[in-house]
């Protein structure tokens, strides 16, 4: 056992790195040329923990201001303590958004560290009910033309076998629908009858008109799953189209803290609630919002961060899938050692890795860097 009795968190250190996409992206509300992901490196006892969130460069403020001083001095192997105590230490500042991925990034980092000190993989201290997670292709955004959403496709399905694959819809908050159908029709064409269809219309649409659009999508081309079909605050407005409609609808990927997603599942909003380890709080609040799914009887699936999810997705006995998100993949290969392939359509942990397995890799990661 590497820990010992003793041990105290001794320091966080943060970076943060902003890196282009490799084309212009968009979905149905948003468009965006680059990701930032802030960095949080915990040490003790000469072992390093290492978290991570893609949000602003202010989570690395307030780590450096507010978090530090909180976590410090902390047993690494109490990591449940540290992130109520910073929670507790940010009550004045507004736990959603930049606040929350804050805490996520070291939260992760904590949970990475206290794995490392006991030299074991996180996996194995956490606990997992299965030897692997299924994952879905992600992407297929509305900026790409034809041929280069085919080709994501075809990369998912063929490279990967990945059997199901999720395009952006939605497009220019839902005065698009014409396109939207057709790249949907698209879609099934190339991931062939065997595959899962889903959409994300990232809230893009009203709620009637999410109910016709997605009633043709699962009619004219098997769509099994649509995400965000109204903005993920419209509670009411997410039940009324889940009623209306045969497919899964999904949410919950701008779940700050464990009450969100308590409110979702209480209005019977979702058929599977969607839970951002990188936003919510990290491993810890990952796993509470997990366990009120299934107390509730539905299903979750990790939100983009497909390789920092893993260790989570493999404990809990509700999960559905996790995101394989074109953005994350791409910059977590980029930027860290250590990343967990996708074999067969599955994400597989390296059972000789300690911790989450992944650590920074600096001689790459330096020329992306903004802090």
């Amino acid at each position: 056992m590497a820990g010992r009795p003793g041990a105290a968190v001794r320091s966080l250190a943060t970076s943060a790195y902003r890196v282009p996409t490799d084309r212009p992206e968009a979905d149905g509300t948003l468009a965006w040329s680059a990701t930032t992901v802030v960095v949080v490196e915990a040490g003790a006892d000469g072992a390093t923990g290492t978290g991570w969130t893609y949000a602003s460069s202010a989570c690395a403020t307030l780590v450096d201001e507010t978090l530090c001083d909180v976590v410090a001095g902390t047993d690494p192997m109490d990591v449940v303590g540290a992130h109520e105590a910073m929670v507790r230490a940010c009550r004045n500042l507004g736990r959603p958004g930049v606040v929350a991925c804050g805490v996520s990034a070291v939260d992760v980092a904590l949970w990475d560290l206290k794995a490392r000190l006991l030299g074991v993989g996180l996996p194995e201290l956490l606990g997992r009910c299965r030897p692997d997670v299924p994952v879905y292709g992600s992407g297929g955004f509305t900026t790409y033309d034809d041929a280069t959403m085919v080709a994501q496709l075809e990369r998912w399905v063929g490279h990967f076998g990945i059997p199901r694959a999720k395009i952006k819809v939605g497009e220019s908050w839902g005065t698009e629908e014409a396109r939207d159908l057709a790249r949907t029709g698209l879609a099934r064409r190339v991931v062939g009858e065997s595959a899962e269809l889903f959409v994300d219309a990232n809230g893009g649409y009203g709620r009637k008109q999410a109910v016709r659009v997605g009633r043709r999508m699962a009619e004219d081309h098997g769509v099994t799953w649509l995400e965000e079909p109204v903005s993920s605050d419209d509670l009411d407005g997410l039940r009324l189209v889940r009623d209306r409609l045969d497919l899964d609808v999904a949410a919950g990927e701008y779940g700050y803290d464990e009450p969100y997603f308590r409110r979702m599942l209480a209005a019977g909003a979702v058929d599977c609630l969607q839970v951002d380890a990188t936003r919510c709080g990290g491993y810890t609040s990952w796993l509470r919002a997990a366990a009120l799914a299934h107390a509730a009887g539905v299903r979750v699936s990790g939100h983009c961060a497909p390789h920092l999810h893993l260790p989570v997705a493999l404990h809990v006995p509700n999960l559905a899938h996790v995101e394989y998100f074109h953005d994350h993949a791409r910059l977590d290969a980029l930027l860290f050692d250590g990343v967990p392939p996708v074999v067969d359509g599955r994400l597989r942990p390296d059972s000789d890795a300690v911790g989450h397995g992944m650590v920074l890799r600096p001689a790459d990661a330096d020329r992306f860097r903004i802090g």
